[in-house]
């Protein structure tokens, strides 16, 4: 069954995570994605660490059901291929710093020119413009200027903390495919393309203020000092282990004293209400913690969940995937990818009932489409040659090298 988007076409000119990241999820929906890389190297991803048979795990985890087609942007006969692929397109995107596009001649401006219907994402750091607009861009930088650190450290007394993962680079992947399917659909009704541009500290910052801003919420209310409700993360050590226990209700609560055996917690005048058990929320999470130590992360698990207290194990990595609840939901799937070999990646995480995305081939060898994709614009057999022959355009050793 095809996906939603079966029929669209994306040409991609992104590397790294946040572009490449947007673009598959929209290729998982069924968009036939185009993933344009300069010549040797391609999108510096694929050199990274954590490599199989010259494949990268970050590749291969980024850049699932693409086609790749190796142009030299710098050479006229390059662009001009370039331009016809924009011509027929329905969606571009690119990621390069503020003004490469322009100066290269696959801007906005100039994509729009040639296909009035299509939709045209720009991906940026810091924006469009600014003080910081020529800044090189990375993931921690953004989390750093977002105050993301910040949160991360509970309080502004704290030494900023950053969160152990990418976060705005793969936020800004999920947002900018919701915002380009979001142009699609107004290009349904409208006829009409257009340009969005999306960064990453906007998408960070937009994503913090739904639940980390509001001291900065009420405009002349405004808080000098963020101060954290409490230093203690809720993960609590077990016996042998780490869960996690969060304690919000009344009935909770006293769900929580009944199954660790803990009556007298009740009687706590700290604990009293549920205003008191915030206000001393340090002091109940440290009684909290000392109930739990006397017992196995199984049997803590076992007591919360017949008195249904919010709790969970904390699984490691390894774990996780192997989880019964992560099994039950199909979220990690295998498949034989026939350069890397057999992969473990997820599925898509959204489901749909009649249109249902699919795994239709893996990460592209560099260049594997070169050929097909230039004869699907038109170019003749004679044509390609002549742009492989120029360094203009570049293919694979095997043509049909995708997984």
């Amino acid at each position: 069954m095809a996906g939603p988007l079966d029929g669209i076409r994306i040409v991609d000119f992104t590397k790294m995570i946040a572009g490449p990241l947007a673009t598959m999820t929209l290729a998982d929906q069924g968009a036939d994605v185009i993933k344009v890389e300069p010549p040797n190297i391609g999108d510096h991803t694929r050199v990274v660490a954590t490599q199989r048979n010259g494949f990268s795990a970050s590749f291969v985890n980024n850049n699932r059901n693409k086609r790749s087609i190796v142009l030299d942007l710098k050479k006229p006969d390059g662009l001009a291929a370039a331009h016809r692929l924009i011509a027929e397109a329905d969606v571009v995107v690119q990621n390069f710093r503020a003004g490469v596009a322009d100066r290269i001649g696959i801007g906005s401006a100039k994509a729009l020119e040639l296909n009035p219907r299509l939709v045209y994402a720009s991906i940026a750091g810091f924006g469009f413009t600014g003080p910081y607009v020529d800044k090189p861009v990375f993931d921690p930088l953004v989390q750093a200027v977002s105050g993301l650190t910040t949160v991360q450290a509970g309080s502004d007394d704290q030494r900023p903390r950053l969160v152990r993962t990418i976060l705005p680079d793969k936020l800004t992947g999920i947002q900018a495919a919701q915002a380009i399917s979001a142009a699609l659909f107004a290009r349904e009704r409208t006829g009409k393309g257009q340009h969005v541009e999306l960064s990453m500290i906007d998408t960070v910052v937009s994503f913090l203020w739904s639940s980390d801003m509001g001291g900065h919420t009420f405009v002349g209310d405004e808080m000098e000092k963020e101060q954290a409700q409490s230093f203690i993360d809720l993960i609590y050590e077990t016996a042998d282990g780490f869960v996690s226990v969060a304690v919000m209700q009344n009935k909770e609560w006293l769900a929580f004293t009944k199954a660790l055996d803990k009556l007298e917690l009740r009687e706590d005048p700290r604990f009293l209400t549920a205003a008191l058990r915030e206000e001393n929320k340090d002091a109940r999470l440290e009684a909290m913690q000392a109930a739990i130590l006397g017992y196995t992360s199984a049997e803590v698990i076992e007591r919360l969940e017949a008195l249904d207290v919010p709790c969970a194990p904390v699984l490691t990595r390894r774990e996780m995937i192997r989880h019964p609840q992560i099994e039950a939901n199909g979220l990690v799937v295998e498949h034989d990818h026939p350069v890397a070999g057999r992969l473990r990646q997820t599925r898509p995480p959204a489901r749909f009932s009649e249109t249902s995305p699919e795994y239709r081939f893996g990460a592209p060898v560099l260049g594997a489409d070169t050929a097909t994709v230039l004869g699907e614009v038109g170019y003749s057999t004679q044509e390609i040659d002549a742009l492989l022959a120029s360094g203009a355009a570049a293919q694979a050793v095997k043509e049909t090298e995708t997984a």
